[in-house]
Order: C-alpha cells, then sequence, then structure tokens
C-alpha cells in the first residue's frame, strides 16, 4: 500500500506494522467531548485506534468557539458526539465510532463502562461527583483509567504535566476528587493529566447548566490552547500505555 491509499503510512514508519495492527484492535471509552474529550478523541483516532465510545449530553454553543474542536458557527446547537464523531469519519473511516448523547450519572456509570466493552476509559468529563464515579467504575471493571484535571482559568504550557492523581498537587479538583475517591475506598493511582498553576478566579457566579434539572455549572475563564494540550497530553499517554501491549513494542 502507497502512502496515498495509507493514511498511516508515516505512523507506521513510526510505530511498525505490528504495532498499528494493535492499536486497531483497540477500544477506548472517551468521557466528555469538549476542549479537552474532544483533542483525545481526535488524536486517537488518527493513530489508528479502532474504537472509540464517545458520551457526551451536550450542545455545541457559542462559548465553545473559542477552545473546542466540535465548535464552529456551523455546528452550533448540535450534539458534541454527533459532530466527533462525523468529524472523525471524515479523518478515518475505518475507526467505528459509537457516540452517545447522555449524561453520566452515578447510577448508570458502571452499566455504560461494562456494555461498551471498552478497555481504557479517558476521562474528560467536569462534574466532580460524575467523574469520580465514572473512575470509581471503571476500576472495578478493571479497566485502564486515564483522567484530565482542571485545565481552566490557567494560561501557563509549561506546567502541564502527567502524574498519577495520589502525586498530584496545586489542582483543586484533584484535591476534592482524592478526597471523594479516597471516602469511597477507591483507588488514587492512576494516571492524570493536571497542572499546578495556580488557577485564576471563574465568574463570580454559578449558571444553570444543560444537564439534568437543578444542576448547575462554574463557569471557568479558557484559552484556546489549554484544553488541546490536557487532551494532547492525555492521548499521549494512552497510546504510549497500548503500545506497551503491542508485540512489536518500541516502549
Amino acid at each position: 500500500m502507497n502512502s496515498l491509499e495509507n493514511p498511516f503510512v508515516r505512523t507506521e514508519i513510526l510505530l511498525g506494522e505490528d504495532a498499528l495492527k494493535h492499536l486497531a484492535r483497540s477500544h477506548v471509552f472517551v468521557a466528555g467531548i469538549g476542549g479537552v474529550g474532544g483533542h483525545v478523541a481526535e488524536n486517537l483516532a488518527r493513530a489508528g485506534v479502532g474504537r472509540l465510545t464517545l458520551v457526551d449530553h451536550d450542545l455545541v454553543s457559542p462559548s465553545n468557539l473559542n477552545r473546542q474542536l466540535v465548535a464552529l458557527h456551523s455546528t452550533i446547537g448540535m450534539p458534541k458526539v454527533e459532530v466527533m464523531a462525523a468529524r472523525i469519519a471524515d479523518i478515518a473511516p475505518e475507526c467505528q465510532v459509537t457516540a452517545l448523547r447522555h449524561f453520566i450519572s452515578h447510577e448508570d456509570a458502571d452499566a455504560l463502562l461494562e456494555e461498551s466493552g471498552a478497555g481504557i476509559l479517558a476521562d474528560c468529563i467536569d462534574a466532580i461527583a460524575c467523574k469520580a464515579s465514572l473512575i470509581h467504575a471503571a476500576q472495578r471493571l478493571e479497566l485502564a483509567v486515564y483522567s484530565s484535571m482542571g485545565a481552566g482559568n490557567r494560561l501557563d504550557p509549561g506546567q502541564v504535566r502527567l502524574a498519577r492523581l495520589n502525586q498530584t498537587h496545586g489542582c483543586p479538583l484533584a484535591r476534592e476528587l482524592r478526597g471523594i475517591l479516597r471516602r469511597a475506598g477507591a483507588s488514587l493511582s492512576f494516571w492524570t493529566v493536571y497542572s499546578p498553576e495556580t488557577p485564576r478566579p471563574p465568574a463570580p457566579r454559578e449558571l444553570p447548566g444543560n444537564g439534568p434539572a437543578g444542576r448547575t455549572k462554574t463557569v471557568n475563564g479558557t484559552i484556546s490552547y489549554m484544553p488541546a494540550i490536557f487532551g494532547t497530553f492525555l492521548a499521549g499517554s494512552i497510546l504510549r500505555y497500548l503500545l506497551a501491549g503491542s508485540p512489536d513494542s518500541t516502549n
């Protein structure tokens, strides 16, 4: 197959044919298709991951235009998972995508993960209680867990780093998540992308979110590149994990 026929020719040069075949057999569950999750999903698809389950309840809004891959003037009002699925189909048609417009809750986290058949969780959601429930469910099902901490209210790309949750510092979201998971008896030894940069203050009040009735959402300030960096870090970490299990791994 020549380079015009094989979109993964440059990846194959780097990784080898067997590693590409291994990625094609892999399945990742991406929770949250916003600023971070969109970049995770796209980078996994572009690398040759064969199956993705995308879950997000939200619609594209004008406020997403400053940072989210799914956000274009032409996609405003459309479900994020549907926009992302169509984008991946245009990039890597052979990637099997399941797009679920759904708000993940404590009650259905286990079922969603188990029914998906995925082997890895890429957690990119903001709601802290739902985040904790999803991570704990993934641990019970023995999925590998990769999770994004807070990218909002930050500007310094040089401070973004990878660490296990119990090794993070300076991130309020990570601190709160540690407390919830510790009380639930869950493991804190899973990989996260975070920044210890002191966050700038969010908007001074909470505004209604697009989730279930009564749910409020703190509005954080964001810049174009930070969610993209978090998402790229997370996708790269997941790919390195997958390649470590490849028969042709160079890791």
